[in-house]
């Protein structure tokens, strides 16, 4: 037992200086990626060849369909290989969003891909295009773009398509 004790304290000794390893390695990976000549200027509006196919899926989700869903997020995500390393998330959310089969995976995996835009237009402080706006579900805690500001609830359709506000 005295030489398991020891020997965790040895490691505990050397695991300080892994951990610091590991510390600056996971500050590094949660820092956001490097934006490249692909990257939107802060202050420009987000990407059309990501929102119009994002809109058809929020329009589809609110009205209880899957109709057209894989395909457009098939569409989001080449358009996000195009805005560079920042993007990678919005793409591999919609690649995740293609391979939905049934409307309650495809809205759990919206909620993913509605994140990732929403954290890439507010890190790079992009805003939506004209008439589109920024909502938020209050019973699943998830954002959603819209075109207009009547509330379209992607995450429950027609059970509570009002549900939510224009942020």
């Amino acid at each position: 037992m005295k030489q398991l004790r020891f020997a965790s304290i040895g490691l505990r000794a050397k695991g300080f200086g892994l951990g610091l390893i590991v510390l600056a390695w996971a500050a590094a990976a949660c820092a956001p990626a490097p934006a490249t000549d692909k990257t939107p200027k802060a202050g420009a509006q987000m990407s059309r060849a990501v929102v119009d196919p994002y809109l058809k899926i929020q329009a589809a989700l609110a009205d209880d369909t899957m109709d057209g869903v894989k395909a457009n997020a098939g569409a989001i995500a080449t358009a996000a290989t195009s805005l560079g390393a920042p993007a990678m998330k919005i793409d591999t959310t919609a690649v995740q969003l293609a391979s939905a089969s049934e409307i309650a995976d495809a809205r759990d995996k919206f909620g993913a891909l509605s994140d990732a835009i929403d954290t890439y237009m507010t890190g790079l402080h992009l805003t939506p295009p004209e008439g589109v706006n920024v909502a938020f579900c209050p019973m699943v805690h998830k954002p959603w773009l819209q075109e207009g500001s009547a509330i379209a609830n992607p995450y429950f359709g027609k059970d509570m398509l009002t549900c939510g506000s224009v942020r």
